[in-house]
């Protein structure tokens, strides 16, 4: 087996050694346990030791374990519930961090992989993978087999190691109990990853990794198309298909108004092209496109805008002294007919 003795005399504060594990790939259940010791003559704490699981080659990380400020009473046994199965890979790292004056040594001893469950550590079932768009809540629901204990400490762990604290435990039954966190890494698109890890009196669980999934709502690129213009409506082609932003798109919408106005109306398009009907004649519109993606906050914002005019509502003839502005025409004393 591996084994490891460091001896914190007349070393630095903060001065470490590592012993590496061997690479794991793992498909099935199974638990590490290990052996440590701590011992010093004037029974001060000789520093800390650290175990890390680094998973597919990426970064080391924080400790998914840990123990300092102790001197024990012989070897103490620990568990590792580690679920992370192949095709992926892990490698487990002990770490022994010595303590300027105080002297001592730190040892680990008979390192074992064992090809069933830990008796004490809990195992975490898989983590899913979330996706939300961005600036909405994302939530990761951890779920372990085990009991719960008040002692038991749980968190939430990011790829480059940084820890957020669970806040929410329940027991789901005398086998298993869950834990959820809300993640407020959504301010922007992205793609991060997450893992749970439990520290209990017999060792710790880690979980595998998932992904955090930001998704940015879409946008359309260019302006809707204008196919035909008449005095009460316009006809439009959404121009859906560039977007800025991610899919898919679930659901399209022309909003329209007048340049001149306040108010704005919102119709669901169904089909390629679309008519908007009703309209005053011989007014101006501004026409955007609003698409939406699944997932709540999935509308993106407006894309950029059609402006275009209706036509006049009739055939209007001019007699001497009129004067024509668009569809309207100003009297000088003459009669107009409209048709």
């Amino acid at each position: 087996g591996s084994f490891m003795m460091v001896n914190s005399s007349g070393r630095a504060s903060g001065q470490k050694a590592h012993l590496l594990l061997p690479t794991l790939k793992e498909n099935d259940t199974h638990c590490i346990d290990f052996h440590y010791y701590f011992s010093s003559r004037d029974r001060s704490s000789p520093g800390a030791l650290n175990v890390y699981v680094k998973v597919n080659g990426g970064p080391q990380g924080n400790p998914v374990w840990n123990v300092s400020g102790v001197v024990t009473e012989g070897w103490v046994k620990a568990e590792l519930a580690i679920s992370t199965f192949w095709p992926h890979f892990y490698q487990v790292i002990f770490e022994s961090v010595s303590l300027k004056g105080h002297p001592g040594y730190i040892a680990v001893d008979e390192v074992r992989v064992l090809a069933h469950p830990c008796r004490k550590a809990p195992h975490f079932l898989r983590l899913q993978n979330v996706e939300v768009n961005v600036g909405q809540n994302a939530t990761f629901q951890c779920i372990a087999g085990g009991k719960w204990s008040q002692h038991d400490k749980l968190w939430l762990q990011q790829w480059n190691g940084r820890d957020t604290a669970l806040m929410v435990t329940r027991v789901v039954n005398h086998r298993r109990f869950s834990a959820t966190v809300s993640v407020a890494d959504t301010a922007q698109r992205s793609v991060s990853k997450y893992r749970c890890v439990i520290r209990s009196d017999g060792g710790s669980g880690v979980s595998n990794y998932a992904e955090l999934i930001v998704k940015e709502p879409p946008t359309p690129i260019a302006p809707p198309e204008l196919l035909a213009v008449g005095a009460t409506y316009l006809w439009i082609k959404p121009n859906a298909n560039s977007i800025i932003g991610d899919g898919p798109i679930i659901l399209k919408e022309v909003e329209y108004r007048t340049t001149t106005g306040t108010w704005a109306e919102t119709h669901i398009v169904d089909s390629p092209n679309y008519k908007l009907w009703h309209l005053d004649p011989d007014v101006e519109y501004e026409i955007r496109v609003l698409l939406t993606r699944p997932g709540e906050g999935g509308t993106g914002p407006p894309g950029p805008p059609l402006t275009t005019r209706t036509k006049c509502a009739g055939k209007i003839f001019f007699f001497p002294g009129s004067i024509m502005r668009g569809c309207a025409v100003a009297k000088t004393g003459h009669p107009l007919a409209f048709l």
